[in-house]
């Protein structure tokens, strides 16, 4: 039996790969995002690997549409969620590559406190009590180790942190429901759009570091994989590493790298929640 799967901000980058990724036979994926054209594209990708895929059209800053946008889930997908990957945000590239201290830049950087970690909140609002009326559901926190160390500023370092202490909190109130919620950290990612960079115009050194960004398609393998485990229950509340569980499941990215963690460089997750970590 599929899976029916919700992705969130599934229109571009991460999420549309993650999207892609749970396109498998007997799936059903429902994608949001505020682009009806873009929509339309990712759904005709998932389409292509065999699931059924289903576009819901909301701008998740609207906390109005969110909820519009879950009864229109819950009809679609007969109140049936195993899996929802919050991954909608509020991202400015340009903005955040800026030099300059955080007061130099526009102030729509907090947009990522106000809009990314409210919508992750508002989705699993909605979400959750469709999975406890079936006792079981994954519901997934798209994190970063900004959550730990400095990347591209205080806001979003504030973001990933925020999205980390909130997972720890949900899971205190999940307890017993059969829901588990996790905070998922993903490596570097080889987006639709990076990869559709000439070589030329990247500069040689960073071109050798690219060969070890993961596809955001190994996201959803993992977490299908984590989705799976008889031992979910224990990872409730914590954050994961993607490349982590690609070792624990034996899965590697598909151009065959097995990807790697960041942990020794970049920080590692906090407990939260006074558990020791899933081994």
């Amino acid at each position: 039996m599929g899976k029916a799967v919700v992705v969130t901000g599934a229109t571009r980058g991460l999420g549309r790969g993650i999207a892609r990724g749970f396109g498998q036979p007997e799936n059903t994926v429902v994608i949001t995002g505020r682009d009806e054209i873009a929509l339309a594209d990712a759904c005709s990708e998932i389409e292509q690997r065999g699931a059924k895929a289903i576009p819901i059209r909301c701008d998740h800053s609207d906390d109005a549409q969110v909820e519009q946008a879950f009864a229109a889930i819950s009809e679609k997908l007969d109140g049936r969620i195993d899996v929802l990957v919050n991954n909608a945000a509020a991202v400015y590239p340009q903005d955040l590559l800026m030099p300059g201290g955080f007061w130099e830049k526009p102030l729509r950087l907090a947009d990522m406190i106000n809009v990314g970690l409210r919508s992750s909140y508002t989705a699993t609002y909605f979400a959750v009590p469709l999975m406890i009326k079936r006792s079981k559901g994954l519901i997934v926190n798209v994190s970063f180790y900004g959550a730990r160390s400095y990347f591209h500023g205080p806001a979003y370092g504030a973001a990933k942190a925020g999205t980390d202490k909130m997972t720890a909190d949900m899971a205190v109130d999940l307890a017993g429901t059969g829901v588990t919620v996790v905070s998922f950290w993903p490596g570097f990612i080889l987006t639709d759009a990076v990869r559709a960079t000439p070589p030329d115009m990247i500069p040689a050194e960073f071109r050798e570091r690219l060969r070890l960004w993961e596809t955001p398609e190994f996201s959803a393998v993992v977490l299908n994989a984590l989705a799976e485990d008889a031992a979910l229950p224990t990872f409730n509340g914590h954050a994961v590493i993607g490349a982590e569980l690609g070792v624990r499941y034996g899965i590697k990215d598909s151009d065959g790298k097995q990807p790697i963690s960041y942990r020794s460089t970049m920080g590692e997750p906090l407990d939260f929640i006074g558990a020791t970590a899933p081994s």
